[in-house]
């Protein structure tokens, strides 16, 4: 009996080194956006394979994150950044918030108020948890490279890819928060300046932030909403102290409209910088090639 038990045992082990390797990533098709249900989470988030994408090699992931009462339905549509995915061979994937609030949704940013004015409770969705559902998600399908998964957001969706920065950093690359870079939660004693304990990445993040500097609703020179308070350059500033960076800032035209703040010489090869468009408001600030050109440059180690 044992025999016969050890003989199927083999011939299964010979059976498995023989089977051909598992199929690669099978969710949407290349160059195609689709909306799909995210493992067993109950959410969907819609799908973008670049045009080209090879389904035997997974492929690098990028978070794209509405903004407040947005879906990610609307923010793929406005940002543009499928294109560039198709130019440059990338996943993006943009999912809805978990908090409800018409006409779409809002991220929970613990300690934080929502546009409503309240801050999550205990019983509101952990966003956190879910947006690395996602990532496990795609990576156990063979889409995505676990080593090179990036975020980025717009406004709301950038508070929560700079939280995402702040508490998540073991599993994101880079993050690129468009007219929303924070840097923690504003101090409860000086609002002007981060709270340094709500900010603790277990690794030094690279960060590249756009703005506009005719932003009235979240504006580089700080103020407005309880969520922001503090400037552009601060938190800069403070991912910088985060980065251990020994340079800078310099700051540059890259061209009449365009300027920018950097920081380099920081530790594990990160970089902070920021992009500021003059003229332009509370819009999609962001060059997608240049978005990943920066984050080409960073993956997880």
């Amino acid at each position: 009996m044992r025999r016969q038990s050890l003989g199927f045992a083999m011939a299964a082990l010979a059976a498995l080194w023989a089977a051909p390797a598992a199929a690669g990533c099978t969710l949407g098709a290349p160059g195609e956006t689709v909306r799909v249900a995210v493992g067993g989470t109950g959410r969907s988030a819609m799908l973008h394979l670049p045009a080209g994408f090879s389904r035997a090699r997974p492929a690098p992931l990028v978070l794209l994150l509405h903004g407040s009462n947005g879906t990610g339905e609307r923010i793929l549509e406005n940002s543009k950044l499928a294109a560039a995915a198709d130019r440059h061979g990338f996943i993006v994937v943009a999912p809805d918030a978990g908090i409800p609030v018409q006409p779409g949704f809002v991220w929970n940013i613990p300690g934080v108020p929502t546009v409503t004015g309240r801050i999550p409770g205990p019983g509101d969705a952990d966003d956190v948890a879910f947006l690395k559902g996602v990532i496990d998600w795609l990576a156990a399908n063979r889409c995505a490279d676990r080593t090179r998964v990036y975020a980025t957001g717009l406004s709301g969706g950038g508070r929560m890819s700079s939280w995402l920065g702040c508490v998540a950093a073991d599993r994101f690359a880079a993050i690129a928060p468009v007219v929303g870079l924070r840097a923690g939660n504003p101090l409860a004693s000086d609002r002007r300046v981060p709270d340094p304990a709500t900010c603790r990445p277990a690794r030094p993040m690279p960060v590249i932030a756009f703005a506009g500097d005719a932003d009235r609703t979240n504006p580089i020179q700080g103020g407005g909403a309880g969520y922001w308070q503090y400037t552009m350059a601060m938190a800069l500033a403070r991912w910088s102290d985060l980065d251990g960076c020994r340079a800078g800032p310099a700051q540059r035209d890259l061209d009449p409209q365009l300027y920018e703040v950097r920081y380099s010489d920081c530790r594990a090869g990160a970089e902070v910088a920021g992009r500021i468009t003059r003229g332009a408001g509370h819009v999609w600030a962001a060059d997608n090639d240049a978005m990943w050109a920066f984050f080409a440059r960073h993956r997880l180690r």
